[in-house]
């Protein structure tokens, strides 16, 4: 069977993730949205078997992260029966999707009574088109009754963080072949059971390292190197290429590939490519790829009434339903040193963070500055550029000309977003002259 993978309208509540992927590539225990789907369906890799609906703006770049993902073409969708999952549902533990749907499409699958996944012939499925998603499940559910399948949703950033302490168990028990290495064993201090513990052949595990499974699993990935006075707790899972440095992860974390880390990050999810190399605490966050944690950057992820967290989506407060939420932070940001987050922090792409002595705003937009604790213009687009362009060459990666043309799209349609913040800003410094001069009288 073929899957094509869609996104909906409601990608946007998970931004700023979104802005820069599509939503089957936003990153989950030890891979990403898409691939579980792919595993629950048992449909392996490659341009035959798998498609995607995406928003266009992101086909180009989509195209060139993953050349074996069709995309937006019904050609692919007219050539026989698929299967149609949103990319935002997230698979219950044990489903067998190939014995779902039956002999006779078309059949339709629920998780929590939201359509989920269906599988259509080919006279179905050529009616799908981006941004017409939710439509065609709605003239599918009207007209096909569908079978509650279970599972969760990602509405929502810290969705994605909920869910990631469970996903990396489910990982885990999915995984295959030697767990770990005498070698491996040899040169660090494990507390726990070692069948909960899976390391890659090529990691390289310096002494004076530990090791805990007490908790939960740990996975390792290729490449990767763990510097002494490293503390791992389990579950967590370490990307291929990532290096620790003197870090203390506290469970519940995935860290994607080639990032630096050290310092103590716990229930967190980090994409790739990002940098948190000194002290400093990350906790209940998403940081996306080619973000630069300064020194001493720390986060709140607990209010001090212990009250439930609002998080600035689009600059609007959302209730979380969660006391502990941490920071959101797209691609290519910036902290400067001893940057201080505050709880429920969302903060855009290409955003240049430098502290101020006190927590920062918990709203900022993409291609936005922080001076002086205040939100204001960020650098010009070809300064941006320039500087990603040398943040990924250091990794041996060019930036290419369509993330240039992503960015200056994502430029134009945030604008409405950055100018309502600053124009918050100037009113709520306004606003203390204003009473001071009212005080005075006349």
């Amino acid at each position: 069977m073929r899957l094509c993978i869609v996104e909906d309208l409601a990608v946007a509540g998970l931004e700023p993730l979104t802005l820069t992927r599509p939503a089957y590539a936003l990153r989950l225990g030890a891979g990403v949205l898409g691939d579980r789907i792919a595993r629950a369906w048992g449909v392996g890799p490659g341009p035959a078997r798998r498609a995607a609906v995406i928003r266009p703006h992101l086909a180009e770049i989509a195209r060139e992260r993953d050349p074996h993902t069709v995309l937006n073409n019904p050609e692919w969708l007219a050539q026989g029966p698929s299967i149609v999952a949103n990319a935002r549902w997230v698979p219950p533990a044990g489903f067998d999707g190939t014995e779902a749907g039956g002999p006779n499409p078309p059949w339709l699958g629920l998780c929590r009574g939201r359509p989920a996944c269906a599988v259509v012939g080919p006279e179905r499925a050529v009616a799908l088109a981006p941004n017409r998603v939710d439509d065609w499940f709605d003239d599918l559910l009207a007209k096909v009754d569908g079978v509650e399948v279970g599972g969760h949703w990602v509405d929502r950033p810290w969705d994605l963080v909920s869910l990631n302490e469970q996903a990396v168990r489910d990982d885990f028990d999915a995984l295959e072949g030697p767990s770990v290495t005498n070698r491996h064993l040899q040169a660090m201090a494990l507390v726990g059971p070692s069948d909960r513990l899976w390391i890659h052949e090529s990691a390289r595990i310096d002494p004076y390292t530990v090791f805990d499974t007490t908790n939960g699993p740990i996975i390792v990935g290729p490449d990767v190197w763990v510097q002494p006075f490293t503390r791992i707790e389990g579950p967590s899972v370490i990307g291929a290429g990532t290096q620790l440095f003197r870090a203390n992860i506290r469970g519940a974390v995935s860290i994607g590939p080639v990032c630096r880390v050290g310092g103590e990050v716990e229930a967190s999810i980090i994409q790739g490519y990002s940098n948190k190399y000194h002290e400093g605490f990350l906790g209940h966050a998403y940081v996306g790829e080619w973000v630069n944690l300064g020194a001493i950057t720390s986060n709140s992820d607990l209010r001090n009434d212990y009250g439930e967290v609002e998080v600035p989506l689009h600059g609007d407060p959302i209730p979380t339903g969660q006391a502990k939420v941490g920071c959101f932070i797209g691609d290519h940001t910036r902290t400067g040193l001893g940057s201080m987050l505050n709880t429920g922090t969302s903060i855009g792409v290409m955003c240049n963070v430098l502290p101020a002595g006190w927590l920062l705003p918990k709203h900022v937009p993409s291609f936005s500055a922080v001076l002086w604790g205040k939100v204001a213009p960020g650098f010009e687009l070809e300064q941006m550029f320039e500087t990603a362009r040398t943040v990924k060459g250091r990794r041996g990666l060019e930036f290419t000309g369509a993330e240039e043309q992503l960015y200056r799209s994502l430029h134009d349609q945030t604008r409405l977003e950055r100018e309502r913040a600053f124009q918050r800003g100037q009113d709520l410094r306004q606003a203390p002259r204003a009473a001071a001069a009212s005080a005075a009288g006349p």
